[in-house]
């Protein structure tokens, strides 16, 4: 059957969070780093989608297939390993530690960021002629992307930052599910379909994705967004990043984990003046 059982697939998970904590200095980074060019590309081709239609349903429904892609090629993402990596931990497998995790979180983000960066590059330069003519619709729209999202939530000050924090975990809860959702078949097309719900929910919806997010501030300030480094990072990807964190351990990892590698006895019926009580 090419159906798993949840019991099936959350001993999946756990195995591989602790093979990717073992996995090469070289295969973690290559493999991140293609996940990270892949989703951008993606990003880029939604936001081109959506600004020469203006439908953003078609663009959250389009946007998948770089989730997709970067999946089935078995590359990572930062927002996947925030998942899975830290269930080998409390699974208590051998030689999994602290060390690992922190070792694979950081070349799974150096990984992402240097694919990302490398696309916001490619963008830039087809939409600019080597940056000698003016980018288009596109490229604006990118940046008031940027502004709005960065400065924007900047001006709500801490309540802003929370916001960010909250998209960031809403956003991870879905793209997560995407990924355990791929575990629940070995069929290709139930794969696809699985992952394809949670993914356009999360894009359409706005919620705050630290890979894309990668791509899509460097990019808007190469097309003209008007604000700094530090807005990006401290209004932006670093709180995404720990709301990402947040919402796939909390909501999809650990209650999987608990519920179905640890789950508890069943409870025996009792016998109460002859009738059946549960």
């Amino acid at each position: 059957m090419s159906y798993l059982e949840p019991s099936e697939f959350a001993k999946k998970m756990v195995d591989a969070g602790e093979q990717k904590i073992f996995m090469s200095t070289k295969d973690t980074f290559i493999r991140a780093m293609m996940a990270g060019a892949i989703l951008a590309l993606a990003a880029f081709f939604a936001i081109t989608v959506l600004t020469q239609t203006g439908n953003a349903v078609l663009a959250a429904c389009l946007f998948p297939v770089g989730f997709i892609m970067l999946y089935l090629m078995k590359f990572d993402l930062l927002t996947g390993v925030f998942t899975l990596v830290p269930l080998a931990l409390i699974d208590k497998r051998p030689g999994c530690d602290m060390n690992g995790l922190l070792r694979n979180w950081g070349l799974v983000f150096l990984g992402n960021f240097a694919g990302a960066l490398m696309v916001a590059f490619f963008a830039s330069f087809i939409l600019t002629y080597g940056y000698q003519a003016d980018g288009g619709a596109v490229a604006s729209k990118v940046a008031s992307i940027g502004e709005a999202r960065t400065l924007g939530y900047k001006s709500h000050g801490i309540l802003g930052w929370f916001t960010i924090f909250i998209r960031g975990m809403l956003c991870n809860w879905m793209v997560s599910m995407g990924v355990v959702l791929a575990m629940i078949s070995t069929s290709a097309i139930s794969k696809i379909f699985a992952m394809w719900m949670p993914i356009m929910l999360f894009f359409y919806m706005v919620f705050e994705h630290s890979i894309v997010n990668m791509f899509l501030f460097p990019f808007s300030m190469i097309m003209g967004g008007d604000f700094e480094i530090l807005d990006y990072f401290l209004w932006n990807e670093i709180p995404t990043a720990l709301g990402n964190l947040a919402g796939g351990f909390l909501l999809v990892g650990l209650p999987l984990y608990l519920t179905h590698v640890r789950e508890s006895k069943s409870r025996t019926p009792k016998t109460i003046g002859g009738e059946v009580e549960a």
